[in-house]
Formats: structure tokens, sequence, C-alpha cells
């Protein structure tokens, strides 16, 4: 086998982080609980990593849209349209920042939570509570209203409850 060849087969792998992030994961019941936190961790990780793309996205749609505002005179009309698009595309960035604040925030949370309790079962059930008494702030902060930060928690929480919970195997 030639460099090419085994250089091919390296990158059709999928890595562990890869696996453990993967949305649709199933754990078994008898998961290490290292198991289980890794998968939370490689789940944050992507999420961050999706969203500093979605964010790098919106930021380039927000740039051509301020370059094409200032290019030629516009009507009324048609200007009152640009102006809705360049808002629209403000809105977008400034939620995928409070995406990726919030996912920092969770990853954040949770190596605090390693830090000062065992690995074990009961890490991942601080971790949950934690997470739901944000939501249950966050919510009564903004009059029950879903914000970018109430879902991006309520997400994190999903996947606690995905890789925290025993299945019994089919």
């Amino acid at each position: 086998m030639d460099f090419d060849e085994e250089l091919s087969h390296q990158s059709e792998e999928v890595g562990s982080d890869e696996l453990l992030s993967d949305d649709n994961l199933r754990l078994p019941e008898e998961a290490n609980p290292l198991v289980r936190l890794h998968a939370v961790r490689a789940w944050l990780k992507r999420r961050e990593t999706e969203t500093h793309i979605d964010m790098g996205n919106a930021a380039l749609t927000l740039q051509e849209l301020q370059l094409s505002a200032g290019t030629a005179p516009l009507r009324r009309r048609a200007y009152q349209e640009q102006m809705e698009r360049l808002q629209s595309a403000q809105n977008a960035f400034q939620r995928t920042q409070e995406y990726l604040a919030t996912y920092e925030e969770a990853e954040e949370m949770l190596e605090d939570c390693v830090n000062h309790t065992t690995v074990g079962e009961r890490l991942l059930v601080e971790y949950y509570l934690q997470i739901d008494e944000l939501i249950q702030t966050s919510l009564q902060e903004n009059n029950q209203a879903q914000t970018p930060r109430i879902e991006a928690l309520l997400d994190v929480q999903s996947r606690i409850e995905r890789v925290g919970a025993t299945y019994e195997e089919d």
C-alpha cells in the first residue's frame, strides 16, 4: 500500500469524537460514565464548531448586504426591502452569536462540574440540574419567551438526557 492509498483510507475513518457527537447516539446501559461525559463534551464541541460556521456565513451575508447597500441609489420601496434584508441578516448574526456564547457557557459549566464532582453517574445529573436552573431563570427573565439562549440550553439538556439515559438493548 502506498502513501496516497493509506492517506485516503485514513480520511474515510470516523473518529471517536465524531461518533460520540452524533445527534442519534444511543449508549448501552452499561456504558461507562466517562464515555457518557465524553459524548456530551464531543457534542458541545461539534455544536460550537457548527455555530462558528453559521456565524461566519451570517457575517458574510451581512457584509455582502452592507456593501450592496451603498452602491447605487434606490427607489424608496427597493431601499426599504434592502434595509429589511439587512436587518434580518443582522438579527441572524446576533442569534448565532447568542447560540455560540451559550454553548461555550455550557461547556465551561460542564468542566466546572467535572472539577467539583466525582466522575460517575451523579456528574451528568448535577450538570443537568444546573442547565435546568439556567433555563428556568432565563424563562423568567424573558417572560416565558423563547430566545436563542433558551433554545441552546434546551438542546444541551436534551443531549444530556439522550446520553445519560440508559436503554434496554433490542
